[in-house]
């Protein structure tokens, strides 16, 4: 239960003990902490507190924050800094978070500008959190490099959300990235967010902020509304984006799925045209791209969906969280978007009987595991997970066992692209070969919804808003996989000007956790027997180690 209490001079409420200042700007400072009841190391924010804060009784507005980011907490887990306290202290208010992982985005800044590669990867992760907040029907608006925290090879969190949101009040923490609008106290909205966006990624670029602060918020909220806003000089292709971001009419601003698709676009270039220098490690503990396919296929540009810091989709971090808050609507998803698993409510968490579709994923893979999956009633039993034997992979093909646990027959040439993790041990892991169009993602989740069929729905829809030429072929089909209780949905979308097409399978091992696996192909060779032999080959030999 959330107390409303008061900071003494030893430490703040008499719990909390402030170790080191880790960022400070106009109306806020953080502290890296620790609660000396739990021993557990803690982040404690002070904000002054706003208008509409101070009109409202304590206990209500503790309630009230961390209720908004524990349900953004559970759409996008590890994403958003949980308030778990919430503490007043005269005219300022203080909220206690976990300790996020990487330092505070301002440190950054601190060093000098960032290349508008790195630039576009955190501005998408962060549009991947924004997205998500908007879809919930939150809004930050308290947004600054202060309130996103970065980690050095990928990965950022987002704390302060519920201290605006999308009130009418003036903001009173970080002027120099309100919003003009914000700054003539017309108040925010998912716009607001944007603007902010664009100013951090300004400032990324640039070296300097957009408007610098003028010592008060008065002034500085004047230099807002009218100083002109000089073109970035050292944004690349990242400019249009910046400055569409930039716009002084909120409804003039270009909307989070044309910066999403802007952004992605940049990253997808920057790994099209590097190329692998040395022996690069399989996988890395946090976002780096290894080989990329190459750009160009019988004499035409190519592309596939990559993962991109999270981009083209709310990251498998997210959807997880969606899958558990019960929502699902898959926030900003591309048609690259990670496939759901569900779970199989009632069936014991030992081995599941095997099917035709192939025995228990734990063991050995059987000699089939077609997409047409179906129960059997009458095969033999599934072997031990600590079985080693397997059949050898077909020609062509070799055994691949991922550190996470997992095993699966690739094509030769193949590797781990990218690597994702998060707090709560989910992962995706993107696989393909330079010069190679096609890809395969593997997502593993902890923390499911039980329907696999209501989790497709509510992801076509999603796609359908968010995914240039969407179009879903056929119906979403419930399907047993070698026991586990699972769905398919297939579709068709376009990236870079190339149409693809996806394939997903989506089930559950136990009562929570799941696997994905989506297989995207460019649409003109989905028949090819090549294609369809990696298919059945994926589907027929994946395992994984149970824990």
């Amino acid at each position: 239960m959330v107390k409303v209490q008061v900071s003494t001079d030893e430490s703040v409420a008499g719990r909390y003990r402030l170790l080191e200042v880790v960022h400070q700007e106009e109306g806020r400072e953080s502290w890296n902490g620790q609660d000396v009841e739990s021993r557990r190391l803690v982040t404690l924010t002070r904000s002054r507190r706003p208008d509409h804060l101070r009109e409202e009784a304590g206990l209500r507005t503790a309630v009230r924050i961390t209720r908004e980011s524990e349900a953004l907490g559970m759409v996008c887990s590890g994403r958003v800094a949980v308030v778990v306290d919430v503490i007043e202290d005269d005219e300022f208010l203080w909220t206690v978070t976990a300790r996020p992982a990487g330092v505070p985005l301002s440190t950054l800044l601190a060093h000098g500008p960032v290349d508008h590669v790195r630039t576009a990867r955190i501005g998408l992760d962060l549009l991947e959190v924004l997205g998500a907040a908007h879809q919930e029907g939150f809004t930050h608006g308290d947004l600054s490099p202060g309130q996103v925290w970065v980690e050095e090879f990928g990965g950022i969190t987002v704390g302060g959300f519920g201290l605006m949101g999308a009130t009418d009040a003036p903001r009173v923490t970080a002027p120099s990235y309100a919003s003009p609008e914000q700054a003539r106290g017309e108040g925010g909205g998912p716009a607001t967010d944007l603007w902010a966006l664009g100013a951090i990624m300004y400032e990324m670029v640039e070296g300097r902020p957009v408007i610098r602060d003028r010592g008060s918020l008065e002034a500085t909220f004047r230099a807002v509304e009218r100083l002109p806003i000089r073109a970035p000089l050292n944004a690349g292709p990242l400019g249009p984006a910046i400055q569409g971001l930039l716009r002084r009419d909120p409804v003039e601003r270009v909307p989070e799925s044309v910066v999403r698709e802007a952004l992605t676009r940049i990253l997808k270039a920057e790994l099209d045209d590097s190329e692998p220098t040395g022996t690069l490690p399989l996988f890395e503990e946090s976002g780096f791209e290894g080989a990329r396919p190459g750009r160009l296929r019988g004499g035409r540009p190519v592309s596939r969906p990559v993962l991109l810091g999270g981009a083209l989709a709310v990251t498998v971090v997210c959807f997880a969280g969606l899958a558990a808050a019960g929502g699902l609507s898959e926030r900003g998803t591309s048609a690259s978007g990670s496939a759901p698993s569900a779970s199989a409510p009632g069936r014991p968490a030992a081995s599941p009987a095997p099917t035709a579709g192939g025995t228990d994923p734990r063991g050995t893979p059987s000699a089939s595991a077609s997409r047409s999956a179906s129960p059997s009633p009458s095969t033999s039993p599934s072997p031990s997970p600590s079985r080693t034997e397997r059949p050898d992979p077909p020609a062509g093909f070799f055994r691949f066992t991922a550190p996470q646990g997992f095993g699966i027959d690739l094509p030769k040439g193949w590797a781990p692209l990218r690597t994702e993790r998060s707090a709560d041990r989910s992962y995706r892991v993107l696989l393909g070969a330079s010069g190679d169009p096609r890809a395969l993602t593997v997502t593993y989740s902890t923390r499911l919804a039980p329907d696999p069929v209501a989790v497709w729905n509510e992801v076509d829809t999603s796609l359908r808003g968010d995914s240039i030429g969407y179009e879903r072929l056929g119906g979403i089909r419930s399907v047993d996989y070698r026991g586990y209780q699972g769905a398919d949905m297939e579709w068709l979308s376009t990236s870079d000007g190339v149409r693809e097409r996806t394939f997903g399978r989506g089930f559950l091992v136990d009562d929570q956790r799941g696997f994905s696996l989506r297989w995207t192909t460019p649409a003109d060779d989905w028949d090819t027997a090549a294609n369809q032999q990696a298919l059945d080959t994926f589907l027929r030999t994946f395992t994984y180690t149970a824990e």
